[in-house]
Parts: structure tokens; C-alpha cells; sequence
């Protein structure tokens, strides 16, 4: 038996939320804040928070400083459930730190982030044998070199490599899109590498050959998905009253990678994802939101399946 479900090795953050009235402020202005959170987040960190609310056992194998932010981000983990035994820790990987300004009528936001040191996979470590252990391999692109190391001992043990980008300036990023089995990519992102502007053909061009799925996030518009059958089928957003969409994109992968994770066909992985990350939008922040496994079955249960060809 596996030890985990998923194994998650990328980014980890703390968000401070300042939620303000009407739209983001203009320059040289003065602004009432409404409320103020803070919250955990960050590409992996947030997905492993959403694939164990949802059932799955889950670990982060990614760096851990020794800060006191790194210390909010272990008990927020051990709080949720989620292993954190095999996380290397070092001096020089304190936690990023983001300030999301949330404009209340506009539901829009803006993300001011600082980096101090090393972020995302160590080069060396987690173990060859605790990659092995997963059932599923979740990665971002932070901290490449043990990106790569990580997706080659997945794709040799048959491990299915889920992956959330949002940056593919690395010159070796090329070679970690060839170990990826699952890609979940938004759509203005999978427009960047591809240089296609149809969700339908951008998704057909990040297939290879050693592909699983590919699919394509729209916010609003919905979600483009591509499996071996060759076949682009679209399925809708639900209709929610939305709050805010921090988050959301790292609670879509993890609500699919735990759909993975029990055997759900794709088509269903997605509904489960686009489900989850809908009920997400309507409470701010990016973790507190995130919904149960029963959540989202009661929530699905009342909203019909729908998707089919573009």
C-alpha cells in the first residue's frame, strides 16, 4: 500500500488579505480597509489543502524555513491534515509572504509578493523512496532542479505527475513539460507556451505523448478538457455568487488530483474541480473556503453534469 495519495513538492506562502471598498484604490489616495485575514497559501500548499478536504491523504515534501512564517505554514498543514514529516527545512528557505488587496465591488484582486530565499523542491531531497510512496506526484515549476529529479523518479516508477504552472521562463522548463502526465493549466498561461489563442487548439498543442490529460482553465468561461481519446470537451462554470478568486486555480488541481486519486474517469474529475473551486470563490481568502468532500457532493447533486464538444 502507497503511503500517500498525493505528494506535493512546490510552493508554500502566507497571504495577508486586506479587503477594500469599491474598486483598487488609485494612486496617492487613502483607503478604508473592511477586514483583514490571513490566510495560507502558495501553488502546492493551496492544492494539498483542497485534495485532503476532499479525502485524500496528502503530504508536502517541499522546502520549510525556519521563520516564523514557515512556522504558520506547518501548523496550518497539520491542522488540515496533510504529512509534513518529509519536508526538508533550511535557513536560507524562509516562507514567501504576499499582501492580496480584494476590491469588494469589483471582486477583483492584486497580489504584492516577497521572496527571501529558496522556495519550492529541494535539489536533493525528498528520498528517492517517499516520491516512490505516492500514489501521485503534484508539482509547481518552483525550484527546478528538484522538479525535474522529482518527475523523472515518478515517470520511472509510473507515478502520475500532476502539474500547476504559472511561470515557464527556466530554460529547463521545456524538459519538465515532457514528465508531466496531467496538466491543469489556465488558459492565458497555456496561450503564453503555445502561442494559441483557442482554448481547443492551445490544449491539443501542450499534449505529447506520454500525455494523460490536458486541461485548460477559464474562470468564468469554464474549463477545455483533452484525454486519449483525442476529443476537446468543454464543461461550464457553475453559477455562483462569486466573493473572491484567490485560490481558486490551486483548488481546481487539487480537487482533481484527489478525483485521480479515487478512480473518478476525467470528465468527472473536472466537474469535481470546477465544483470546488465555485464553492471556493464564494468565501474569501484562498484556504479558508475551500470545501469538504461532502460539500461539494451535496453541491454537485443539486447541479446537473454538463459538457460535451465545443
Amino acid at each position: 500500500m502507497k503511503s500517500f495519495d498525493i505528494l506535493g513538492i512546490g510552493c508554500v506562502s502566507v497571504d495577508d488579505l486586506l479587503f477594500v471598498p469599491g474598486s483598487y484604490p488609485v494612486a496617492d489616495t487613502k483607503t478604508r480597509v473592511l477586514s483583514w485575514d490571513r490566510q495560507c497559501g502558495g501553488l502546492t500548499g493551496t492544492a494539498l489543502v483542497a485534495a485532503a478536504r476532499q479525502g485524500a491523504r496528502c503530504a508536502f515534501a517541499g522546502l520549510l524555513g525556519l521563520d516564523d512564517l514557515s512556522r504558520v505554514v506547518e501548523e496550518n498543514f497539520l491542522r488540515e491534515g496533510v504529512d509534513i514529516s518529509h519536508a526538508p527545512r533550511a535557513k536560507d528557505a524562509p516562507a514567501p509572504h504576499a499582501v492580496i488587496i480584494v476590491a469588494a465591488e469589483t471582486r477583483t484582486r492584486n497580489i504584492f509578493y516577497r521572496i527571501d530565499g529558496r522556495i519550492g523542491a529541494d535539489d536533493l531531497l525528498p528520498d528517492e523512496s517517499v516520491i516512490r510512496s505516492a500514489r501521485i506526484l503534484f508539482l509547481d515549476q518552483y525550484g527546478m532542479t528538484g522538479c525535474l529529479r522529482a518527475a523523472a523518479i515518478a515517470r520511472d516508477a509510473g507515478i502520475p505527475v500532476v502539474a500547476d504552472f504559472e511561470d515557464s521562463d527556466h530554460p529547463q522548463f521545456p524538459k519538465l513539460l515532457r514528465l508531466v502526465d496531467h496538466f491543469v493549466l489556465p488558459l492565458d498561461f497555456a496561450q503564453k507556451i503555445t502561442g494559441e489563442t483557442a482554448p481547443e487548439t492551445a490544449a491539443r498543442a501542450v499534449w505529447h505523448q506520454d500525455c494523460q490529460a490536458v486541461v485548460i482553465t477559464g474562470g468564468t468561461a469554464g474549463s477545455w478538457f483533452l484525454g486519449k481519446n483525442g476529443v476537446v470537451h468543454h464543461q461550464p462554470a457553475f453559477k455562483v455568487l462569486a466573493i473572491d478568486t484567490t485560490g481558486c486555480g490551486d483548488v481546481f488541481h487539487g480537487a482533481y488530483a484527489a478525483g485521480l486519486v479515487q478512480g473518478a474517469p476525467l470528465d468527472q474529475c473536472v466537474r469535481l474541480a470546477t465544483a470546488a473551486a465555485g464553492l471556493k470563490a464564494t468565501q474569501p481568502g484562498g484556504q479558508r473556503g475551500i470545501p469538504t468532500r461532502s460539500q461539494v457532493e451535496q453541491f454537485l447533486a443539486s447541479n446537473p453534469a454538463t459538457y460535451g464538444s465545443p
